[in-house]
This record gives structure tokens, C-alpha cells and sequence, in this order.
């Protein structure tokens, strides 16, 4: 290979092949040889933190392929790079589908095709995978099933797509040049937008600078997608600061991982966000004065010097359990009277 993060892409991608028809045998194989024997896997909340290939398989996969039996893995962003710490990363976007028969965390099966986005990336050293930090996106699972308990989204929820450019699965070699400039729009907006709203109004985050007209904003299921700047701030950003207005003043206390690869950057840091819970509350959860952490695994595509596509991934779930809301109980609350058995499962004689 012409590059270490060429070669880290390959190296990663016989676990990519060996999770598109989901063998337990090869998957449990490959995350073997990928894992270091102490690699540290962070999972979302309730999965919290793994070490090493077996036991990440056995709290993660395995329940997911026992509810979906035909589970297979789509990915639509491949990239790789090195970190302003000299860390090497490759972070993967895709979904999870297959039909779901059989509960899994006591949400209900639907006896459907469903899907699950995840933000998943590996560190690297010396070819093998030392840390991995992933977000499963499970609340769009309860939404697919009926099951969601918590309040509604403001944005759009659909099963969110890739690259409009279908080049996500960036080749090699890899271009530092081009992966800088990258990092560098991302980097220098994000510092215009914590400008907002302690140094003035949003006029001050330029964001007609930084952010294209059409960008397609994909949040998390919780909060959803937007369109345009206009749809980004009504639906997202708006509320986010009208509760925590705090956000952003931090960065001293959290470290961020940014790595580019062609067109695309991406942010990593567990947790990369700390804010207070006040004024209007978020997400109908009442204010509570609460400072809480959040963990952000977040793609961007860069078309004519603009964002025209980000895909962002929060582990809600944990942020509510900060804040004292556990929605798993929740909604298993809503759903006693919900038949929680397998389903048929259709495939072969019926």
C-alpha cells in the first residue's frame, strides 16, 4: 500500500466483507485478527465500554444477530487520516438491516426490514485496532418499531442516506493536501460557530461561509434531518442553544480527534461536547441545571468549498440518563401489553 491509511482501509475492510452476508464465524474471526488482544471497544449507551474482539461480539452482535437473523452491514463512508495528535483513524458510516424477528433490548419485533445507522472508528497502530469508538443509532430502532417514548422530532426521520456523490468509500492514496483543507473548513467553522451566542447574534457564525445553501443536515433519530441552513438552525441548532446557551465555552476540558480523507472530515472525541441543561430545557426534558457530556461521531462532505452534506451521530440515550430520564425503562413502560416473543422468521420452507 502507498499509505498507512490506504493500508488501514484494507486492512478493515475484511470485517466490512465478512458483516455484508453475517457470518457469526468469520465476523468473530476477523474482529479477531483486526482487535488488539486489549483493544478498548466505546459502545453507546447501555453497551458502555468493551475490551477485546470476544467480548465486544458477544454484548453487541450477538443479540443484534439473534433478533435479525439475516443482519447485514451497508457502508457508504470509508475514510481515513491521521489526527492533530498523530493518530491514525478510519471512520465508517453505513446501517445495519436485516428483518426484525426477535426483541432486542426489549424493543419489540416488527417482523420487517429495519435499519440502524452507525458512526463507527477504529485507531490504529501498527496495522491493528487499539480503540474503536462507535454509535449505534438505537433510537431510530424504536422509532421503526412504534416503540419511541420519548417526546417527537423536530426534523425529518427517514433512513438516512449517503453521499449524494456516491464516493464515500474514499480510495487511496490517501492526499494530504486535500485532507488538510478539509479539516481545515471544518476546524475554522466550528470556531466561528462558538462564537454564537456569547459574541453576538448568528450573523456572527458566517455561516453562508462555511455551510452551502442545499447542505442536508443528518442528525440522530431524536432530533432529525434539515435542510439548508434555514432548516438547520429551526430544527437543530435553535433549540439546542435556547438550552444550553452554555455550549461550546468547554473545549479545555474535552479533546477532539479531526482527521480528512479527499472531500470528507470527520470529528471524534469521547465525550467532544459538555453543556448545561437550562432555559427552555431540550428535547421536552425540563431544564435542570445539569451540566452533561455528550459523545459526537460526525462525517463531512465538502462540495465547492461548502458543507453540502454532515451526518451526525449523538448517544442520546446517554444524555438523557445524565439527566436523570432512562428511556429503555421508559419504554418499556409503554409497551407491557406489546407481545414481546419472535416473529416467524421467512426464509426458507414456510
Amino acid at each position: 500500500m502507498s499509505d498507512v491509511h490506504t493500508a488501514n482501509k484494507a486492512t478493515l475492510e475484511a470485517l466490512r466483507l465478512a458483516m455484508v452476508d453475517f457470518d457469526e464465524t468469520r465476523v468473530c474471526e476477523a474482529l479477531s485478527d483486526l482487535l488488539a488482544p486489549d483493544a478498548v471497544v466505546h459502545m453507546p449507551h447501555p453497551f458502555g465500554d468493551l475490551v477485546g474482539a470476544q467480548p465486544f461480539f458477544d454484548a453487541c452482535y450477538a443479540p443484534l444477530l439473534d433478533a435479525m437473523p439475516d443482519l447485514e452491514r451497508r457502508d457508504w463512508i470509508v475514510m481515513g487520516g491521521k489526527t492533530e495528535h498523530g493518530h491514525d483513524w478510519v471512520g465508517c458510516g453505513g446501517h445495519y438491516v436485516g428483518t426484525f424477528v426477535g426483541p432486542w433490548l426489549d424493543i419489540p419485533p416488527t417482523g420487517h426490514l429495519t435499519h440502524m445507522r452507525f458512526h463507527e472508528f477504529f485507531r490504529f497502530e501498527h496495522g491493528r485496532v487499539v480503540e474503536i469508538q462507535s454509535l449505534w443509532d438505537i433510537p431510530e430502532v424504536m422509532m421503526q418499531a412504534g416503540a419511541w417514548p420519548m417526546a417527537p422530532s423536530l426534523g425529518l426521520e427517514f433512513c438516512i442516506p449517503g453521499p449524494a456523490t456516491n464516493d464515500g468509500v474514499v480510495p487511496g492514496p490517501w492526499d494530504r493536501t486535500r485532507a488538510t483543507q478539509s479539516c481545515d473548513h471544518i476546524v475554522e467553522m466550528l470556531r466561528f460557530m462558538k462564537k454564537h451566542p456569547t459574541q453576538g447574534g448568528p450573523e456572527v457564525m458566517e455561516m453562508p461561509r462555511f455551510w452551502s445553501d442545499r447542505v442536508n443536515w443528518y442528525g440522530p433519530a431524536g432530533i432529525g434531518t434539515a435542510r439548508g441552513i434555514a432548516g438547520f438552525r429551526n430544527w437543530h441548532q435553535i433549540p439546542f442553544i435556547n438550552a444550553m446557551p452554555d455550549r461550546g465555552q468547554y473545549v479545555d476540558e474535552i479533546t477532539y480527534h479531526f482527521f480528512g480523507d479527499g472531500d470528507y472530515a470527520a470529528v471524534t472525541g469521547w465525550p467532544n461536547m459538555i453543556q448545561t441543561v437550562t432555559h427552555d430545557g431540550w428535547m421536552g426534558i425540563a431544564p435542570s441545571g445539569k451540566r452533561i457530556t455528550m459523545k459526537s461521531l460526525d462525517f463531512w462532505r465538502i462540495e465547492a468549498g461548502k458543507i453540502r452534506e454532515n451526518w451526525v451521530m449523538v448517544d442520546l440515550l446517554d444524555a438523557y440518563k445524565q439527566l436523570g430520564v432512562d428511556v429503555l425503562a421508559r419504554m418499556r413502560e409503554f409497551n407491557k401489553v406489546r407481545v414481546q416473543g419472535r416473529l416467524p422468521f421467512p426464509i426458507g420452507d414456510l
